[in-house]
């Protein structure tokens, strides 16, 4: 299987040239803080466009209109939405989730909070998709030393170990490694100029 991994498109999606696969993964960060609904439909539109068999996305901290008014994840009709979920998708277990420690914006959690939610996700998921990185993993912003990953989140995956782990939300950390088993993945392509300055991210992994 083909996966490929995109995140932190802030409304540019229509710049990119998305490689073709069997599943597209966008993990939040579609819009600019979702003020212009119609870029909520675009972004459904664009994602219609897109030859992909299956299309996961969950929201990022950007898309506070998902939190405040619910009824707009239905406007996402061209895709399988995750928030705090999981779903078969291609044959294979998928768990999504929009929530970050206190960032700023939306679907943010204290640390207790992101705990019990992360203790529900399914011991046999094969896809994760967050969008914040686990602590420690693809997560140091540009010029620091702090990590700005999930603590919380980083203690699960390591007990999970899923197939693939897709994340974005710091966005000079993005790249991809293995580690226990799981491939990371950090596809926040938004670049430092404000424009898309890194490519998709591909997986294949060949015996899916």
């Amino acid at each position: 299987m083909i996966i490929v991994c995109i995140s932190d498109t802030h409304e540019l999606h229509r710049e990119l040239v998305v490689p073709d696969g069997d599943m597209l993964i966008h993990a939040g960060d579609f819009t600019f803080f979702s003020h212009r609904r119609r870029m909520i439909q675009d972004f459904n539109d664009w994602l219609g466009e897109l030859p992909h068999t299956h299309k996961v996305v969950i929201p990022g901290n950007h898309e506070g209109l998902f939190e405040r008014e619910p009824p707009v994840r239905d406007e996402i009709t061209n895709a399988r939405l995750l928030i705090n979920e999981s779903a078969m998708i291609g044959g294979h277990l998928v768990w999504g989730s929009p929530v970050t420690p206190p960032f700023g914006g939306a679907f943010t959690l204290n640390a207790p909070e992101r705990a019990n939610l992360y203790a529900g996700i399914p011991h046999n998921v094969e896809i994760l998709v967050t969008h914040t990185p686990p602590f420690g993993t693809l997560d140091l912003p540009p010029d620091s030393p702090e990590h700005a990953g999930c603590p919380e989140l980083g203690q699960v995956v390591d007990h999970l170990s899923p197939r693939l782990h897709v994340f974005g939300h710091i966005h000079g950390a993005y790249g991809r490694l293995s580690a226990g088993g799981t491939t990371f993945v950090n596809a926040a392509l938004f670049g430092e100029l404000g424009d898309l300055d890194r490519a998709p991210i591909v997986v294949n992994i060949p015996d899916w």
